[in-house]
């Protein structure tokens, strides 16, 4: 039995990678995401997003875990497996349980965050969830997800923290490095972002110990 974690980044499939599962990163490339995804076979027995996103209600903090009821994308809606997520809140009973939003691309604006909230009432978006949720449902596999916010709907990403994400996962210092040199003002909002996805990664941590093996989805 094994369970398929879906990631953005190479450090959260780190996190993720544990007894029982195989961790698979998107680095924000959603077609190569869904190309992973759809070559691999064997004895899959559940999907899981997993990792950091982005807030979109007011009320969601960086720190705080959310366990999805549902994921959204533009045209789509898919509802996550009752007992998994059951599972995952009896382990994580501070969690906030929601909607997810799965994005195409980053959402770097505060307004378009708040809109999208308000016309969804998604508590946070990333950029796999409707991918893994997607490849779930035509795999007739149970699914959940799970993320930390490591952003509050207010925070606008800086330029540097936006080009920040390889295909595979990694970081592109380089071009983090370039985009500090043409803007150098945006060096504090850059340090404050890393802090505050620390922040997260650490909870992120937390949380999979606290799941455990398969990440509370082998008995389902």
């Amino acid at each position: 039995m094994t369970i398929l974690a879906v990631t953005g980044l190479t450090r959260e499939a780190k996190i993720a990678g544990v007894e029982d599962v195989i961790a698979v990163t998107g680095g924000g490339d959603g077609p190569g995401l869904l190309q992973k995804l759809d070559a691999l076979h064997g004895d899959i027995t559940g999907v899981i997003s997993i990792g950091i996103a982005g807030a979109l209600s007011p009320l969601r903090k960086v720190g705080d875990v959310v366990i999805a009821d549902q994921v959204f994308s533009r045209s789509e809606k898919w509802r996550c497996g009752e007992k998994w997520r059951v599972a995952l809140t009896a382990r994580l009973p501070q969690a906030h349980i929601g909607p997810l939003f799965g994005s195409d691309a980053i959402l770097a604006d505060a307004a378009a965050k708040t809109a999208l909230h308000d016309s969804s009432g998604a508590l946070a978006v990333d950029m796999e969830s409707h991918i893994a949720a997607r490849f779930a449902a035509a795999r007739a596999l149970p699914f959940a997800a799970l993320r930390v916010i490591s952003d509050d709907a207010a925070h606008i990403l800086p330029p540097a923290a936006l080009a920040a994400m390889k295909p595979d996962g990694g970081i592109a210092a380089g071009r983090v490095l370039l985009s500090l040199v043409k803007n150098p003002l945006q060096i504090p909002a850059l340090i404050r972002t890393a802090r505050a996805a620390n922040k997260a990664f650490a909870q992120l941590l937390r949380c999979r110990d606290l799941c455990g093996p398969g990440l509370a989805g082998l008995d389902l």
